[in-house]
């Protein structure tokens, strides 16, 4: 099998959320790509059906913003983190809060499922990473190191390590197995705002300083620096599959997917955090400043379907 990334045939529609009383924070694709989980500024989570846009549920229970969420790998949980110094774990169907989570000291802002279904991580603003056991919601161990507040967190596909990425613009690689640092990884000149692993045993980070970095966890070594481009904020990275493409999305329209053989990228540019409302300058109108409050208020997603040629 052979890819032509050059003539990759795109097919994508946009579907468009709105129902957030606040600045949205986070979303989630259910593991079947038939739910959107979202979580808000307002307090609330969102479930959605990601064919049309139509709200399913509206889900109450943190103090305040919620930070981050994610589904489980299987689909049948999912959790969220919030300002309020909470995680919480939920029953999907019917959805149902049966862990909260208690430890962190101030806001959590990052949360992630390993694999095998067995734990939970968080981290935020205490500069601290905790691991929980899923069946009992109890605190398995507390990973201390990064100097400043950890934004973002990742487990391998093995769930064998854990990957945060701090404030202190480092990125730390933990074994689960036996609690030690495997390594610091370095290099970035802002806060490490996403990360995600690949099966092929690489790690991607994104940050605010524009970059994304590719390292090679068997090496312990950085093998791309990938530019999205100059003062914007990287928000997400994720591997395909098989780990030959990534996707990286930051602020401004652009969706860009990169090839991980050599590192070029840009195939496609898709997506945008803000709706076409118009650019409008600083005014007192209220009309116009309503406008652009909810434009922060919706989330935007795009569909994308890449067909590859094959061949032999």
């Amino acid at each position: 099998m052979w890819q032509d990334l050059s003539e990759d045939i795109i097919d994508a529609r946009v579907t468009y959320f709105s129902g957030h009383k606040g600045e949205v924070n986070c979303c989630a694709f259910s593991p079947d790509c038939q739910l959107v989980l979202t979580c808000s500024d307002d307090g609330c989570l969102y479930l959605w059906k990601a064919s049309n846009g139509k709200l399913m549920a509206k889900i109450r229970g943190h103090t305040g913003p919620v930070k981050c969420c994610t589904f489980s790998k299987d689909g049948c949980l999912f959790a969220s983190v919030s300002h309020d110094c909470t995680a919480r774990v939920w029953r999907t169907s019917p959805i149902q809060c049966i862990h909260i989570l208690t430890g962190h000291l101030r806001s959590v802002e990052t949360v992630a499922f390993s694999p095998d279904g067995r734990n939970l991580v968080s981290g935020g603003w205490d500069n601290t990473v905790l691991l929980w056991d899923i069946q009992t919601g109890l605190k398995v161990r507390q990973f201390n190191g990064h100097s400043a507040a950890v934004q973002s967190s990742a487990i391998s596909t093995d769930s064998q390590y854990l990957a945060t990425g701090s404030w202190d613009h480092s990125v730390k690689v933990w074994s689960l197995s036996n609690d030690k640092e495997v390594v610091t990884l370095t290099g970035h000149s802002g806060n490490v705002s996403c990360l995600c692993f690949s099966t092929t045993g690489m790690l991607a980070s994104g940050s605010w300083d524009g970059s994304v970095r590719v390292w090679s966890l068997q090496r312990h070594e950085c093998v791309f620096v990938l530019a999205v481009g100059e003062r914007v904020w990287v928000r997400c990275v994720t591997f395909c599959e098989n780990g030959t493409l990534l996707a990286t999305t930051a602020e401004g329209e652009k969706v860009k997917i990169w090839d991980m053989a050599d590192g070029n990228g840009a195939l496609i540019t898709s997506g945008s955090d803000l709706l076409d409302l118009g650019e409008e300058e600083d005014s007192d109108d209220e009309d116009k400043n309503k406008k652009r409050l909810e434009r922060h208020n919706k989330l935007k997603v795009t569909h994308c379907k890449l067909i590859w040629k094959v061949g032999s």
